[in-house]
């Protein structure tokens, strides 16, 4: 079957050989004496555990965005990212296994020196092309798949981080596989996109999202330019936290490593500090201040990214 905007349709049969690589997701409840003591439930949904590679939210949003290129006869998909993107390491691992070519618009200057992100993007065959900030920040401009001005027959073009309504659809799965009933979802937010999937499942009740950066409030409305883009309006009550940036995006703090270390030790879940640090870090300080009602049950989406963490 061909592929119909705003529809989930059958994969595409080299997109299906890929899905079956991927394992199930499982849900992992902590179990802490400050939850015991408040009557709460923390359980996090551990996308980490999807896939080596392609773990976490940059699959479930790759998903039926790669479904849609393949099905439009693309050859080549070129999208945009930071040094350590996720995004764009997870799409050149996708590319190189579903036959297609890859291109990265990489923020900044070419380093004297590749850190292992961006090593991993050559190696899986992707084309590097360094920008200026400025020039970046004009690439968020196009949103469509076929906007930027210099595509060329057969090429795919993907916004940062996957910020389209069809990466919503993957995402929206996420939730009909959680198995218990659950009061809250919680997930990190850096384009918005993960939450607005979250959103658009109609088993969403309610939601918190934590900025990764500095000044986050305009993710309130990219959510719900997102939602309007899949054509819903979610009546899930949400509310994005954004005072658990630490300094801003990749930024970090003694307290936010020592709280990561100490999460880890306790519970054996690597978290990363970009994303799922600043989440659980704003959910433990939540619980602390006693934000949530007795009896409520949390599930805390970890998107991955730990390649990131590398030098």
């Amino acid at each position: 079957m061909g592929y119909q905007a705003g529809a989930v349709t059958d994969l595409h049969p080299r997109l299906q050989v890929l899905q079956a690589k991927l394992a199930a997701s499982p849900l992992t409840r902590i179990n802490n004496p400050e939850l015991t003591d408040r009557q709460l439930e923390l359980w996090i949904k551990r996308d980490d555990l999807l896939h080596p590679i392609i773990s976490g939210n940059k699959w479930r949003k790759l998903k039926y965005i790669l479904n849609h290129a393949l099905y439009a006869g693309a050859d080549c998909i070129v999208s945009m990212g930071g040094a350590y993107s996720n995004h764009l390491h997870a799409l050149a691992f996708s590319g190189k296994a579903l036959g297609l070519k890859t291109i990265g618009y990489i923020r900044g200057e070419r380093p004297a020196q590749l850190n292992a992100t961006l090593h991993d993007l050559l190696d899986w065959g992707m084309e590097l092309r360094f920008v200026s900030r400025s020039h970046y920040r004009q690439l968020r401009g196009y949103q469509g798949h076929d906007s930027l001005p210099e595509l060329q027959p057969g090429q795919y073009w993907l916004p940062e981080g996957g910020a389209t309504y069809l990466a919503l659809q993957g995402v929206a799965e996420l939730v009909d596989e959680i198995e218990i009933d659950f009061d809250i979802l919680a997930v990190a937010c850096g384009t918005g996109t993960t939450l607005a999937g979250l959103l658009a499942s109609p088993l969403a009740q309610h939601a918190i999202g934590v900025a990764a950066m500095k000044g986050g409030d305009f993710l309130i409305n990219d959510v719900e330019q997102l939602l309007e883009m899949q054509g819903m309006s979610s009546h899930a009550d949400r509310r994005i936290l954004v005072d658990y940036h630490f300094g801003g995006f990749a930024k970090t703090t003694p307290t936010l490593l020592a709280f990561m270390q100490d999460f880890q030790q306790r519970h054996g879940i690597e978290l990363e500090p970009i994303y799922t640090g600043k989440l659980l870090f704003a959910l433990y300080d939540l619980i602390r201040r006693d934000y949530f009602p007795a009896g409520q049950r949390i599930v805390a989406i970890h998107t991955g990214g730990l390649q990131g963490k590398r030098k």
